[in-house]
């Protein structure tokens, strides 16, 4: 009874922190309801907008759509949903979907190829959008098929990647306050601290998952 009381404070926990950073991306994104070429992140990418016409559309197309990902991603992982409104599931999933691989993770591809930081940070954020597309792409796939346990092993990935958004910022204010690094130092860090984690501690997930399944499911066959 204890434990599950504290299950229950944890995951609790982990929902307000989640909706809370969710507020926090709804109101970057906010920042930039004007399309302005020089709000907030993008006065230091005015030579990429000057430069490469298709910058600024790409980055645009990138900020509106990354956002609906979000909170449509956290609810895919809903149990209780998926049993009791498999149809609304099905339709958060559309929207999660078509946000990622039509929008998303195409114009991630094109401002990662000059994202801040040089070769080692744009690397980074180029296997990001790759490997964002490529898991959703994938959980797709395995729907259609049926296999619906690989299904949620891939939409597992693809929301750890979907998360960046959040993890980077939280790295980004950590080691800011810690070491106040050099800006482009900076950028080379977060570009791989915002996403291999989550991928890392998602891996471990489903391993753990899969394995309770493995022995469920031969303690039922004994």
């Amino acid at each position: 009874m204890v434990k599950k009381a504290q299950f229950s404070i944890l995951k609790g926990f982990w929902l307000l922190l989640f909706a809370y950073s969710c507020v926090l991306m709804a109101e970057i994104t906010w920042r930039y309801h004007s399309f302005s070429l020089d709000a907030n992140f993008l006065m230091i990418k005015q030579t990429e907008i000057e430069a490469l016409w298709w910058y600024k559309y790409a980055f645009y197309i990138h900020v509106c759509t990354a956002i609906l990902a979000l909170p449509a991603g956290f609810t895919q992982f809903r149990s209780g949903l998926l049993k009791k409104y498999p149809q609304l599931h099905r339709r958060i999933g559309y929207v999660y979907v078509f946000s990622i691989l039509g929008f998303a993770a195409p114009s991630g591809v094109l401002i990662g190829s000059v994202a801040n930081g040089g070769l080692f940070a744009i690397i980074s954020f180029e296997l990001l959008a790759l490997g964002w597309f490529y898991f959703t792409f994938q959980a797709v796939r395995l729907a259609v098929q049926k296999k619906f346990n690989a299904h949620e092993d891939f939409m597992l990935r693809s929301f750890a990647l979907t998360c960046s958004a959040l993890t980077l910022r939280f790295w980004k204010v950590i080691l800011v306050y810690l070491f106040q690094p050099n800006p482009m130092d900076l950028y080379q860090i977060i570009a791989w601290l915002g996403w291999v984690p989550n991928l890392l501690l998602i891996e471990f997930i489903i391993y753990r998952k899969n394995h309770k399944l493995s022995n469920d499911y031969d303690l039922s066959r004994s």
